[in-house]
């Protein structure tokens, strides 16, 4: 449905997945205080019309909820056809939406396991698939893709493959940048650490992180502000956070076998057991 005001399209349109909370919502809101339009996808509907009334009402912005699973394969192409339907098209994709899955990789049905491969990696490469011919028409557009520091970490037990799909979102936004850059787009790939958002109340290590060190968190308005800024610049990578990039930075550096003895200690608490 559409969300009041109805007015004629003048501003640009930006497509954030996984907008119903967290960096998503953040997103949203950001956008909208800079004269962006909304298509808002998410799985709960009443989340998303509640946050589109709130900010075309603050911004003088249309907004339109897009309810969508992106773990159910062809997402991708029902939220596209969604916003073509209204006489839109993107002009700047944010892929946000994405979980983990704290247990073994075969201690979950493979169900679960590929509604998180359809989520995180499937869908989002299918919508910067789908908008980019339209943005290189045009000679312009914008990609946002949320990866995640684990994209520079080797892989642990738990979350089995949360690291290789942020790693893949990283790398994809370089090659994206560098096919696409001098034809008028800016891809950029946010890195966070620890975020405050509903993250791990979802994957059920809640209690774990409340635990953690709350000065490491950052806010997901930090972490947005921080990207915003990095896309604008035409940077590719950003690690909100100078923590955060003092860890990506040693990571990187240091031989593999020492980064991931020492990751396998510190992320042990994460892993829920079978």
């Amino acid at each position: 449905m559409l969300i009041r005001p109805t007015i004629p399209a003048v501003h640009p349109l930006a497509l954030v997945t996984g907008a119903s909370s967290g960096i998503g919502e953040a997103f949203a809101r950001a956008l909208a205080a800079r004269g962006y339009d909304l298509a808002l996808t998410a799985r709960r509907t009443d989340r998303l019309e509640a946050l589109g009334e709130d900010l075309a009402r603050s911004f003088g912005i249309q907004a339109f909820a897009i309810p969508q699973d992106l773990a159910e394969l062809g997402a991708h192409q029902a939220i596209l056809d969604a916003v073509t339907a209204r006489g839109r098209h993107v002009d700047m994709l944010v892929n946000n939406a994405g979980f983990s899955i704290a247990e073994s990789f075969a201690a979950v049905p493979w169900s679960r396991q590929q509604a998180f491969l359809m989520t995180l990696v499937v869908n989002a490469c299918g919508l910067a698939h789908g908008v980019i011919p339209a943005m290189v028409e045009r000679g312009r557009g914008r990609i946002v893709n949320v990866a995640s520091m684990a994209a520079f970490a080797p892989g642990v037990a738990g979350h089995s493959l949360y690291p290789g799909a942020k790693s893949l979102m990283l790398t994809f936004s370089q090659a994206l940048d560098a096919e696409y850059g001098p034809r008028g787009l800016k891809v950029t790939a946010v890195c966070p650490g620890f975020t405050a958002t509903e993250f791990a109340q979802t994957n059920g290590t809640a209690d774990v992180m409340d635990a953690s060190p709350r000065r490491l968190f950052q806010t997901p308005e930090q972490v947005v502000a921080a990207t915003l800024a990095a896309n604008d610049a035409g940077r590719v990578v950003v690690i909100p956070g100078w923590h955060n990039a003092l860890a990506a930075s040693l990571m990187r550096a240091l031989p593999a076998g020492l980064v991931r003895a020492i990751l396998m200690r510190a992320s042990a608490k994460y892993h829920l057991e079978d």
